[in-house]
C-alpha cells in the first residue's frame, strides 16, 4: 500500500495525532489485557471445528498467538508505517492462502476487541472526583481501540479482496485458456477422427496437446495405432489365406481332373478285366471239354487192346503198313510232346495277371493246329489200316508190334489227360481269381467315382472360400494403412 493510500484511509477514519497518542497511552493497558484476550480468543478457536481445522496442533496455535500478540503491540504503537502495512499484507495473504473465511477473522477481532474494551472500561471507568474527565478519556481510549482494530481489519480485508479478485481474474484467465485449449483439442481430434472415419488408419494427432489432454492424444494415437496393427495383421492374413486358397483351388481342380482320368481308366480296366474273365472262363470250359474228350480217347484205346490181341494172328502180313503207322505214331508223339510244351507255356502265361487271356488264346490256337495235324495223321493211319487189313494174313507180326505201340499210346494219352486236367484246373482258378480282381477293380472304380465327387466338392468349396477371401480383402482394402502395410489386390 502506498503512503497516500494509508494517509487517505487514516484521514477518513479520523485517525489523527490525538488518536495515535491515545493508542500509545493505552499500550500498557493493551499489553496487560492482550494475553488474556488472546487466550479467550484461541480457546474459542479450539472449540470451533471450522477454525480448529486450520491448525496442526497446539504448538501451531501458540505460534499464531505470539504473532497476534506482536501484531497488536504494533497497532498500539500507532505508527502505521510501511513495515506495519507489509505485516498486514502478510497476514492477509496467509489468511487468503489457507482459506480462512472473513467471518471467522472478523469474529476473532470482535472477541479480542471485546476483551480490550472491557479492560479499558474496567481501568478508566468514571468514579469519584474527576469522573467527567475520566469518561472522556475512556471514550477516547475505546474510540482509539476500535479505530485501530477497524483500520487493521480493513487493511487485512483489502488483502482478502485483492486476493479474491486476483483469484477470480486468474480463474477467468485459466478458464479462457482452458476453453481455447479445449477448442484446439476438439479441432485437432476432429481432424484426426475425420481421417479415421474415412478409413485412414495413418491418421494421428497432428499437434502436441498440453496438460491433461496430452494423455488423451497419446491414448488416441495408441488406439489408432493398435487398430492399424490389427488391420495390418488382418491384411497379411487375408493375403496369406488368398494365396493358400488359390493354391488349394488350383490343386483341387488339378486333382479333380486327374481323379476323373483315373476313374475313366479304372472303368476301362474294369471292362478289359471283365472281357479277360469271360475269355478265361470260356477257355476253362474248353479245357474241361478237352479233358473229357481225352478221357474218352484213353478209354477207347484201352478197349482196343483185346481187339488187337484177337487180330495178332491175322496181322502178320502188315509189317509194311506198320512202318508207316510207326512214322505216323511218331508224328502223334511229336504232337503230344509239343502239346505238353504248349500246356506248360499256357501255365506260365496264365500266371501273368495282365496278359493271361492273350497268352492262353495263343496256346489254344496252337493246340487247335496240332489237333488238325493229328486228325490228318489219323486219316493216314486209317488209310494204312485199310491197306493193312488186306494184308492181315501177312501182318501177324506187325499186329503184335502194333499192340505194343497202342499200349504206349494209351500211356501217352493218359499223360496228356493228366496235363489237360491240370490246365483245366489252373484255368478255373485263374477264372476265379480274375473274377475277384474284377470285383476289386469295380470297387476301386466306385470309390474313385466317389473320390472324384468329393474332390469336385472340395474344389467348389475352395472357389467359394477364394471369393470370400477376396470380399474380405476388398473390405480391409478400404482402410488406408502405412505404405509398407498397404493391402495388395489379388489379380483377377
Amino acid at each position: 500500500m502506498t503512503d497516500s493510500g494509508m494517509d487517505r484511509r487514516l484521514e477518513f477514519m479520523q485517525v489523527g495525532p490525538e488518536t495515535r497518542r491515545t493508542l500509545r497511552a493505552a499500550r500498557p493497558l493493551i499489553s496487560e489485557a492482550l494475553p488474556a484476550a488472546l487466550d479467550h480468543f484461541y480457546a474459542q478457536v479450539r472449540r470451533t471445528p471450522e477454525t480448529r481445522a486450520h491448525f496442526r496442533d497446539d504448538a501451531h496455535i501458540n505460534t499464531a498467538q505470539n504473532a497476534q500478540l506482536r501484531h497488536w503491540r504494533t497497532i498500539a504503537e500507532a505508527e502505521f508505517s510501511d513495515d506495519y502495512a507489509k505485516g498486514v499484507q502478510v497476514i492477509g495473504d496467509v489468511h487468503a492462502r489457507i482459506g480462512l473465511e472473513p467471518r471467522w477473522y472478523i469474529g476473532g477481532y470482535a472477541l479480542v476487541l471485546e476483551q480490550l474494551v472491557r479492560a479499558a472500561i474496567a481501568e478508566k471507568a468514571p468514579r469519584g472526583f474527576g469522573a467527567k474527565a475520566r469518561t472522556a478519556e475512556l471514550a477516547d481510549t475505546v474510540s482509539a481501540l476500535i479505530k485501530g482494530a477497524m483500520l487493521d481489519m480493513s487493511l487485512v480485508l483489502d488483502v482478502y479482496f485483492e486476493a479474491a479478485e486476483a483469484d477470480r481474474a486468474k480463474a477467468e484467465a485459466e478458464k479462457a485458456a482452458a476453453a481455447a485449449e479445449q477448442a484446439q483439442v476438439v479441432q485437432t481430434l476432429a481432424r484426426a477422427l475425420s481421417g479415421l472415419a474415412q478409413g485412414d488408419l495413418t491418421s494421428r494427432i497432428d499437434r502436441p496437446l498440453a496438460g491433461d489432454y496430452a494423455k488423451l492424444g497419446a491414448d488416441f494415437d495408441g488406439a489408432v495405432g493398435a487398430l492399424h496393427d490389427a488391420i495390418h495383421s488382418v491384411v497379411a492374413s487375408v493375403q496369406a489365406v488368398t494365396a493358400t486358397v488359390s493354391q488349394l483351388k488350383a490343386s483341387g481342380e488339378d486333382l479333380a481332373r486327374r481323379t476323373e482320368n483315373q476313374a475313366a481308366s479304372l472303368e476301362q480296366t474294369a471292362a478289359a478285366v471283365e472281357e479277360i474273365t469271360v475269355t478265361v472262363r470260356h477257355a476253362a470250359d474248353t479245357a474241361r471239354q478237352t479233358a473229357s474228350a481225352v478221357a474218352d480217347a484213353r478209354q477207347a484205346a484201352e478197349q482196343s487192346a483185346p481187339v488187337v490181341e484177337a487180330a495178332i494172328s491175322a496181322m502178320g502180313q502188315i509189317e509194311g503198313s506198320a512202318a508207316k503207322i510207326s512214322q505216323i505214331i511218331g508224328v502223334i508223339d511229336e504232337i503230344a510232346f509239343q502239346t505238353n510244351l504248349l500246356a506248360l507255356n499256357a501255365g506260365v502265361e496264365a500266371a501273368r495277371a495282365g496278359d493271361a487271356g492273350k497268352g492262353f488264346a495263343v496256346v489254344a490256337s496252337e493246340v487247335r493246329a496240332l489237333a488238325q495235324r493229328a486228325a490228318g495223321a489219323a486219316k493216314e493211319i486209317k488209310g494204312l489200316i485199310t491197306d493193312s487189313s488186306e494184308q492181315v494174313a501177312q501182318g501177324v507180326d506187325l499186329v503184335g508190334q502194333t499192340g505194343e505201340a497202342l499200349t504206349r499210346i494209351v500211356g501217352r494219352v493218359t499223360e496228356v489227360h493228366g496235363l489237360v486236367a491240370q490246365i483245366s484246373s489252373s484255368t478255373q482258378e485263374q477264372a476265379t481269381g480274375l473274377g475277384q480282381v474284377n470285383s476289386a477293380v469295380n470297387e476301386m472304380d466306385r470309390v474313385t467315382q466317389q473320390n472324384a465327387g468329393m474332390v469336385l466338392e472340395t474344389a467348389t468349396a475352395a472357389a467359394d472360400l477364394a471369393r470370400e477371401a477376396q470380399t474380405l480383402a476388398d473390405l480391409v482394402g478400404r482402410f488406408r494403412l502405412a505404405q509398407a502395410a498397404a493391402p495388395r489386390r489379388r489379380a483377377a
